[in-house]
C-alpha cells in the first residue's frame, strides 16, 4: 500500500470518526443529564434512543434555512462553515495510535507528524476564534453581536493561560512534536523511584497543576459550562447563532462538539500517555505490532471519550460564572498559577535534568 492513499483513508476514517463521535457526543450529553436528573433521556428512536442524533440531523436538513435580511450574506454562510472546518482539520497532526505493519512496510497513525505541531494545534485554535466572531458581526443582531465580543475576549484571556501550561509539557519532552510528547511518557520510572512499567510515565503525574489549568481552559476555549457566556440563553437568547436555522445552526452545534472531542483527544496526548497503556512493550513483543497499534487506538480513544464524559459532568453540575467572574478566573489566577508553575518546572529540570 501506498503512503498516500494510507494517508486518504486515514483522514477519511478521522472525518467519519469525528463526525461519528459529534453526533452521539449529543445523545450521551442528554443521557448523562437525564442520570443525574433522575429521568430517562432519549428513548423513542430506536433502542435506547441510540438513532436520535440521525433523527436530530435529518431534521436539521429539513427545517427552513433562513438569512436575515440586513445580514451580510456571504459572511453569514461563512461563519459556521469555518468553524466546522477549524474543528475537523486540527485532528490532523494528533497521533491516534501506534504505526501498523502493513504488507511488510509501517505506516504511522498520524495524518501529519508535524515538528511543531503543538504550534499548529495552538494557531488553529486561536483561528477558531472568527467562525463566531464573523456569525455574530454577519447576523446584525445586537445579541449575536455581544456574543462575539465575549466569546473573543474570553478565547483570548484563556488561550493565554493554556499556551503557558503547554510550556511546561513542552520543557519536559525537549519537543513540539505531538509524537515525541507521546513517546517520552512511554518509559521511565515514575518521579524516578517508582520501578518502569512501560507506557505508564504519563505527564499528569508530573504536571497535575498544568492539567487543571490545560482542562479549564479547554472548557473555556470550547464554550462549554460554566464558561458558555457567548451562547448565555438567559442573556443573549442563543448569542452568536441566534440568526441561525437549519444546517447552519447544526454546523455550530457541530463544531461544538467536534472541538470537545479534539480537545480531550490533545489532553489525552498531553497528559494521559496519547496511545500507550500499560504494558504495551510487552504487547508488542509478544502479540507483534498490528495487535499492540489496535489496542493503542483503544487505549486512545478510551481515554478520550473518559474526557469527554468529564466536560459532560462538568456541564450538568457547575452552575455558569458571571463575566467578571470569567475574566478574573482567566487573569488573576490562571495565568499567574501558569506562570509559577512554569518557574518551578523550570528549576527542577535545571536541578535534576528531564
Amino acid at each position: 500500500m501506498e503512503l498516500l492513499t494510507f494517508k486518504l483513508i486515514l483522514v477519511l476514517a478521522l472525518f467519519l470518526l469525528a463526525l461519528t463521535v459529534a453526533a452521539y457526543s449529543t445523545w450521551a450529553e442528554r443521557k448523562v443529564a437525564a442520570i443525574m436528573q433522575d429521568r430517562i433521556g432519549p428513548n423513542r428512536a430506536g433502542p435506547f434512543g441510540l438513532l436520535q442524533p440521525l433523527a436530530d440531523g435529518g431534521k436539521f436538513f429539513f427545517k427552513e434555512d433562513f438569512t436575515p435580511a440586513n445580514a451580510e450574506k456571504f459572511l453569514f454562510v461563512i461563519g459556521p462553515a469555518l468553524v466546522m472546518f477549524i474543528s475537523l482539520i486540527t485532528g490532523a497532526v494528533i497521533p491516534w495510535g501506534k504505526s501498523l505493519n502493513i504488507g511488510g512496510q509501517s505506516f504511522d497513525l498520524q495524518v501529519a507528524n508535524v515538528d511543531v505541531g503543538v504550534l499548529y494545534l495552538i494557531g488553529m485554535v486561536s483561528i477558531g476564534v472568527y467562525g463566531i466572531m464573523i456569525g455574530g458581526w454577519a447576523s446584525n443582531n445586537k445579541y449575536s453581536l455581544i456574543s462575539a465580543v465575549r466569546a473573543s475576549s474570553q478565547m483570548i484571556s484563556y488561550e493565554l493561560a493554556m499556551g503557558l501550561s503547554l510550556l511546561a509539557i513542552i520543557m519536559m519532552a525537549g519537543s513540539l512534536d505531538l509524537k515525541v510528547i507521546t513517546e517520552s511518557q512511554t518509559h521511565g520510572k515514575l518521579w524516578g523511584i517508582i520501578p518502569e512499567v512501560s507506557g505508564m510515565n504519563w505527564n499528569i503525574f508530573y504536571q497535575p497543576v498544568a492539567f487543571i489549568i490545560f482542562l479549564i481552559a479547554a472548557l473555556a476555549e470550547t464554550n462549554r459550562h460554566p464558561f458558555d457566556l457567548p451562547e448565555c440563553e438567559s442573556e443573549l437568547v442563543t448569542g452568536y447563532s441566534t440568526e441561525y436555522s437549519s444546517m447552519k445552526l447544526g454546523l455550530f452545534m457541530f463544531g461544538e462538539y467536534v472541538n470537545m472531542f479534539i480537545s480531550n483527544a490533545l489532553i489525552t496526548v498531553l497528559f494521559f500517555g496519547g496511545f500507550n497503556y500499560p504494558g504495551i512493550d510487552w504487547v508488542t513483543q509478544n502479540w507483534g505490532e498490528n495487535v499492540a497499534g489496535i489496542l493503542s487506538v483503544v487505549a486512545f480513544l478510551s481515554k478520550t471519550i473518559f474526557g469527554i464524559i468529564l466536560f459532560m459532568w462538568i456541564r450538568w453540575t457547575l452552575p455558569r460564572f458571571r463575566y467578571d467572574q470569567l475574566m478574573h478566573l482567566g487573569w488573576k489566577t490562571l495565568i499567574p498559577l501558569a506562570l509559577v508553575n512554569l518557574l518551578v518546572t523550570g528549576a527542577l529540570i535545571l536541578l535534576f535534568g528531564n
